[in-house]
C-alpha cells in the first residue's frame, strides 16, 4: 500500500510483532548530511559492509540530480514508523540470469548499530522485496551475506527469503574472499 509518494509500507506476512516498525521512504536533500555521515563511519557500516573503500560522491551531490532510484538501481531510507527517525538504507541492482525477462533484483541493508537486533531489518527486507515485486515484473529478489553474519541470515529467513547456498570465495573484503549465503524470495512465494 503507498502511503506518500515516496514512502512504503505493506504487509509483512508472518511477521505480526513487528509490524509496521519501519517503513521505506526516498531520501530527500535534507537527509544527505545524514547519509554522508553513515557512509563515512566504520562503526555505522560495520565489519560485513566496509570494504575499505573511501565513499564516492556525496549525498548532497546526488540528491541534487534527483532522486537515489531509476530502473537499474536505487537506495530508500529505513525510517522507524513510531518517531520517523531514519535508522539505515536499502538499496538494489539487477542481476541477470538470461535475456530481460530473466532480471532479478539483488538487494542490500545497511542498518544504524543502535538500530540492529530489533527485528527493523527483517521488516524492511520484506517491505524492499514486496515494493519491488509490486512495481516491476521481476521475478526473482535475492540477497547475499557473509556466512558469519547469523543475525542478517536470521532476519533474511524472518523477512521470508529461501537459503538457497554458499557462494564460495565471491567477495573481497578486508584483504580477503570471503564466502557468503544466498537467499531469495520468488514471486509465488507466501
Amino acid at each position: 500500500m503507498r502511503l506518500r509518494p515516496g514512502t512504503w509500507t505493506g504487509s509483512i506476512g508472518p511477521m505480526t510483532a513487528a509490524r509496521a516498525s519501519v517503513q521505506l521512504r526516498d531520501p530527500t536533500l535534507d537527509d544527505a548530511a545524514l547519509l554522508d555521515a553513515w557512509a563515512a563511519d566504520p562503526q555505522v557500516r560495520g565489519v560485513f559492509n566496509d570494504f575499505g573503500k573511501e565513499p564516492g560522491r556525496s549525498y548532497a551531490e546526488m540528491l541534487a540530480a534527483g532522486p537515489l532510484r531509476d530502473a537499474n538501481h536505487g537506495e530508500m531510507l529505513v525510517v522507524r514508523t513510531d518517531d520517523d527517525e531514519p535508522i539505515g538504507t536499502v538499496g538494489w541492482h539487477p542481476a541477470w540470469y538470461g535475456p530481460v525477462q530473466s532480471r532479478a533484483w539483488n538487494i542490500g541493508i545497511l542498518l544504524v548499530p543502535a538500530a540492529r537486533g530489533q527485528g527493523h531489518g527483517a521488516v524492511a527486507q520484506r517491505l524492499l522485496a514486496d515494493w519491488l515485486f509490486a512495481t516491476t515484473d521481476a521475478n526473482r529478489v535475492e540477497a547475499s551475506t557473509d556466512v558469519e553474519n547469523l543475525a542478517e541470515q536470521r532476519a533474511l529467513e524472518k523477512a521470508g527469503f529461501t537459503r538457497e547456498g554458499v557462494l564460495r570465495g565471491s567477495q573481497f573484503r578486508a584483504g580477503a574472499y570471503h564466502d557468503l549465503i544466498s537467499y531469495a524470495r520468488i514471486r509465488s512465494d507466501p
